[in-house]
């Protein structure tokens, strides 16, 4: 176990609200307690803000807004960089808390932190080509003038299982784009967010321009800012669930909104596949932050002549890995974040055996302290089975076989989520036939990860709407305006 102290980590970490630049206690002195995952023990107690902190937020950001927007993109980019410059120097810190307040493996948190910078350097360099068009009139009348301005503040909603990365994945495109902002991270973890208030305030944000408001009452202070008309802009990353609620209360005062939802991945293993490299990909693909992430694996399909060898390649890779603390760097699984989490994989890996599915590893969730289950491999899993309808969101691996290529692309395409799909072969042409059917925003041929900041992350149906990172990033935060002109 490693030596680093719990107390250390957190000391220097904000645990107020952070509005108007300033930090400071909720309205109504309410906390929430973050807990450390593999040892269900408190490790600091932030403040929770009030609907009436929530509005506090969206008027310093809207009183910020005019300046920031006026601001010179150079200038915006420079403040950008020197975050990505000032997160890079801060890597270690970052990933011990991530590990901390969420549960991953340290290697994981150290990736997750490399990640999140990106994105400050990658708008950094998108913050001066926010650019429009001139064109003239196909009837010749006048010019047609396309400006993008940014869309104003901006309420952004973030998950417990990228604490960073989610955070700068929209900080970073919307104050490119001239944007204010106010962030509700996760309660769960609110302290990473905290810490990179504390970060961009360095780098040069001025007050207003970002916020950051974690709270346990996440649906009142939400649905309230989204009610502000000062507010002309949701972007969120959590459960469909969540999202249809978030878009049912934009609706009301017609937000734009940007919806990075659930997902339930197909990995599709063709027989002509090198088993060692799909092996090495599925791990990567299904185990990536332990399971806890929106693009994990989630179904297995492979063809029928590789189905029993891959599995058991797959189940030996699985049981190998070292559980514990993620603090421990060698250890390479953590605890799920909670008990309720770690309560559902059980329950899915449960009503799957109950239908006749076999467990090759793991299968049972370990005692406490802590919300530890194991890697799980099942086969011969029915296929109305609750794990392949539902998003696990942990270490389990259900694997089905298939004859034909038609049939792996109908039980891929079965479900209502569309985020991402793997695939898995070694005929280049058939990989990139198949990616073309698969319904998904995003597909991962012979590769495990998709994720980069340089790149259009989205799903189709019901993952989500629109897309995070590249240059569409940050035209999610941008406004077009017309403007017919003579000359």
């Amino acid at each position: 176990m490693t030596t680093i102290d719990p107390d250390s980590i957190v000391k220097d970490v904000p645990v107020e609200l952070f509005i108007g630049g300033i930090y400071r206690p909720s309205s109504d002195s309410a906390r929430i307690s973050v807990s450390d995952p593999a040892t269900g023990a408190e490790i600091a107690s932030v403040a929770s803000a009030s609907v009436q902190d929530g509005l506090d937020a969206v008027g310093a950001a809207h009183a910020a807004g005019p300046t920031w927007a006026a601001t010179a993109p150079r200038e915006r980019a420079d403040v950008l960089r020197r975050a990505f410059d000032l997160m890079t120097e801060r890597a270690e810190q970052l990933a011990a808390l991530i590990v901390l307040e969420n549960g991953k493996t340290l290697a994981d948190a150290r990736a997750e932190v490399a990640y999140a910078a990106e994105f400050f350097r990658w708008y950094s360099e998108e913050a001066v080509r926010s650019m429009g068009t001139v064109q003239t009139a196909p009837s010749g009348a006048n010019r047609i003038l396309v400006l993008r301005q940014p869309i104003g503040v901006s309420v952004l909603v973030t998950p417990w299982n990228f604490p960073a990365a989610m955070a700068t994945r929209k900080i970073g495109p919307a104050l490119a784009a001239g944007c204010t902002v106010v962030l509700k991270p996760a309660s769960e973890t609110p302290l990473t967010a905290l810490a990179i208030a504390d970060l961009l305030t360095e780098a040069g944000v001025p007050g207003g321009v970002v916020n950051v408001l974690p709270s346990s009452r996440s649906g009142s202070v939400v649905r309230a800012m989204l009610d502000d008309p000062r507010v002309r802009k949701v972007s969120f990353t959590g459960s469909t669930e969540v999202g249809r609620r978030l878009l049912a209360s934009a609706a009301d005062t017609v937000v734009s909104s940007s919806m990075e939802l659930g997902g339930n991945a197909p990995f599709l293993v063709f027989a002509d596949a090198d088993l060692d490299s799909a092996v090495d990909i599925a791990m990567v693909a299904k185990m990536r932050n332990g399971g806890e992430a929106c693009t994990a694996a989630n179904r297995f399909y492979v063809e029928r002549p590789a189905v029993a060898e891959f599995t058991q390649r797959l189940a030996a890779q699985m049981a190998s890995l070292r559980m514990g603390h993620g603090l421990d760097a060698d250890v390479r699984l953590g605890p799920l974040v909670n008990a309720t989490s770690r309560d559902k994989v059980a329950s899915l890996v449960s009503q799957t055996v109950e239908m006749g599915a076999k467990v090759v590893t793991g299968g049972a969730a370990v005692d406490g302290p802590g919300y530890f289950y194991p890697p799980t491999v099942l086969s011969d899993v029915h296929p109305d089975a609750p794990v392949l309808k539902e998003e696990i969101f942990g270490p389990v691996a259900p694997v089905v076989a298939f004859d034909t290529e038609a049939e792996a692309i109908e039980l891929a395409n079965a479900t209502e989520y569309g985020l991402v799909s793997y695939v898995c072969t070694g005929d280049l042409a058939k990989g990139l036939r198949v990616a073309e059917r698969m319904d998904s925003g995003m597909v991962g041929l012979n590769r495990g990860v998709v994720s980069d900041p340089a790149a259009p992350f989205g799903g189709t149906k019901q993952s989500g709407i629109g897309r995070e990172g590249g240059h569409e990033g940050m035209l999610e935060f941008t406004e077009s305006k017309y403007i017919a002109v003579e000359w």
